[in-house]
Parts: C-alpha cells; structure tokens; sequence
C-alpha cells in the first residue's frame, strides 16, 4: 500500500550535527538488531501487542495508513498514534519524565534539537534496528539513540486542473510574487510551524526581508498545520502552496503535483524516531521500528525519499544529497541554535499574519494513550 500525504503524516527530523550529538558513552550504545521481523512480532505478541507512539503531525487520522499498514502485516499487534504539533508532544515528553507518567513507547517529531537533548539526559534508550547499517550515516546517531525514518521536504505543490500548463507553475520563490496568485496561495503560519519557518530563513538569506513584504501583499490563506495546504490545493480551494510535502510519483487521479525549484532553495529533512527508557512495551517499539527502516517499507510505503543507501528515488529525482538547494542536513542545524530561530520568528510575525485558529490536530490532552476521534 503506498501512502500519500493525505493519509500518513509528516514524522520527525534530525540532520548531521544532530546525528553526531550527544554524551552516550560504550554502557548506552546498542547492537545491531540480529532478529528478523517475524522473530519481533513474535516478541510484541508475547509482550502484550501494543505499542504507543507520540508522532508529529496536522490531523489525528493522519497516521491511519500507516496504522492500517503496520497492523495488516503484523497480526495481534495494535499500533496507537497520538498525532499533534512536535512542540506541543516535546512538551509532554518533558512534563511525562518529570512526573513519571510516561504513556509512549517512541517518539517521533519535527524539533529535532531535542534528540541530542533527550540522549545528554539518559532518556532515549538506544537501539540500532533491522536496516540500520543501510542508513546513511548523516542521518543516524552513532549510537542509536535516535534513527532516522525516511526523508520529508516540503516545497512548490500545484494544482494541475487550475495550472494545466507546465510553465505556468511557479517553482522558484519570486514566482509567487506574480498578480494572478494574490489570495491563491495556501500559507501554513510559519510562527507556528519550523520547517516552514526555516523556508522563510533561507529565502530571506537569499532575497532580503523586501521578499516577505511583497509575499505579506499577495493576500496568503492562512492556515495552521501543513496537512490543510495539500488538501486545499488538491481541492483547488487555492491554487499553490509551498508549504507542504507530496508524493514524488503522484497518486492516480489527483490534481496535485509536487515541484522541486531549479534554483531557489527548499526544505529537507530526514524524519527522526526514538525509544523512550521505561517504555512499556519495548519489543513492539523494536517491531515498529524496524518495519519502518524495512526496505519494502522504505520503497514501497512512504511517498518522499529513502533513509537507506540501497534504495533507489523514483524515476526523474536524484538522491536527495544530490540537490544542492535542498541540503537534508540544514534544517537541524538551523533548529540548533534556538535562540536565532527565535529571533527569526519574531521577525516573521512583524510581516505575516500571527497565528488564530485551533491546532488542527485538536486537542489531545496532558496524556494521551489513544488517537481522537475522527
């Protein structure tokens, strides 16, 4: 079954300087996983069937494919996805330790900084799984307290019923600048999402703050999470959006396509997941872990690019190290240095709309243990 951004989710991130960071010493570092998966879901059934994770994302039910497919290939084994904003789940984690009331077993989310964080304080515990010696070095700590999952990048997403000519797509930054996209353009808040924000980073690097005033005058739909941009252009409710990912090979039947720029620069991650010390079910978490790093999983599941080295991009993409616009390491070191995100952020919010609305995901609680309702 192959995912699209409509029912999977935007997972976490990590990139090089996080990858190597950290206080791990020999007693935290973990072998390399020797069981097969059928030996592991074995070990999650006798444990008791269940794992829990605390993902990042925009929906609760954006988890659902995967959720579906995890539990189709391993019988007796539920997979519960609580889905809300990262930094609403770094919160919960922190306040979780500090209380001792911790409900997930793994946590996968977009503020990457806090993998390196959690692996300093002793509370990831280190685990290498099937797959992980394909993963490319950049994206894994050496110690396996944190693993990266499968690549996400957020950039030009169009709607191809209301743009059926290829040339008039806008691909680089200035081409949203263009009068017949005023109010068509779908613009997660990028005070309330990272990646987006580091979009703004990167631009403004290249093209100075005079592009977020003329980008502020094209009258943007805002919108809280980056799940609402793709089914707003798939829709054709807007026209454009770059704030949101897509499948490289489109979906049959969808209008959306999502475009990579020639020159201007895009946002790149790959996706982080850990282990919690005194999760309670450490077996499933093992399973769940190495599916995802499974190379079937890798080609056949997720929609972006792979972590592993001997999976292949579609037809007409390169490796992702390849796009010298969309370096997958940059992001992680941008959201290292909190205090710059900050100050950016504060800038952004003097030009473009400050956040309203509720989160999209809702309103999951201090303690999650299930998904809402949807």
């Amino acid at each position: 079954m192959k995912l699209t951004r409509r029912n999977t989710l935007v997972l976490a991130g990590a990139a090089s300087l996080l990858a190597s960071a950290g206080t791990g010493n020999a007693a935290d570092k973990a072998a390399l996983e020797k069981r097969s998966l059928d030996e592991l879901h074995k070990a999650a059934v006798t444990e008791g069937g269940r794992v829990i994770v605390y993902a990042g994302g925009d929906t609760a039910g954006q988890q659902d494919g995967i959720k579906k497919a995890f539990e189709q290939r391993f019988p007796g084994v539920t997979l519960d996805v609580i889905v809300d904003y990262s930094k609403y789940h770094e919160a919960r984690i922190d306040n979780q330790i500090a209380t001792k009331s911790l409900i997930p077993d793994i946590i996968q989310i977009q503020t990457l900084q806090n993998f390196p964080r959690w692996k300093a304080e002793g509370v990831l515990q280190p685990y290498k799984p099937l797959g992980w010696d394909k993963v490319y070095a950049p994206f894994k700590d050496k110690d396996g307290t944190f693993t990266g999952i499968f690549v996400d990048a957020f950039s030009n997403v169009v709607n191809t019923k209301l743009l059926p000519d290829k040339k008039s797509w806008p691909t680089e930054a200035k081409d949203y600048l263009r009068p017949e996209f005023k109010g068509k353009i779908v613009l997660t808040y990028p005070t309330d999402d990272d990646a987006v924000l580091f979009w703004f980073k990167r631009v403004v690097d290249k093209y100075g703050w005079d592009y977020v005033a003329a980008l502020a005058k094209q009258d943007p739909i805002y919108v809280r999470g980056t799940q609402a941009p793709a089914d707003m252009v798939e829709s054709g409710e807007a026209t454009v959006t770059f704030s949101t990912d897509g499948g490289l090979v489109p979906s049959e039947g969808t209008a959306s396509r999502f475009v990579l720029p020639e020159a201007d620069p895009f946002v790149a991650w790959p996706q982080q997941a850990a282990i919690l010390k005194g999760a309670k079910h450490p077996e499933a978490a093992k399973l769940y872990l190495s599916w995802l790093l499974d190379k079937d999983t890798q080609k056949n599941v997720w929609y972006m690019w792979s972590v592993r080295t001997d999976v292949e991009p579609p037809k007409g993409y390169k490796p992702i190290w390849e796009y010298k616009n969309g370096d997958p390491t940059a992001f992680g070191k941008f959201l290292s240095d909190r205090g710059a995100v900050e100050r950016f952020r504060s800038q952004i919010g003097l030009y473009l709309a400050e956040v309203k609305g509720d989160p999209s995901p809702g309103r999951p609680g201090l303690a999650p243990e299930k998904a809402l309702s949807h």
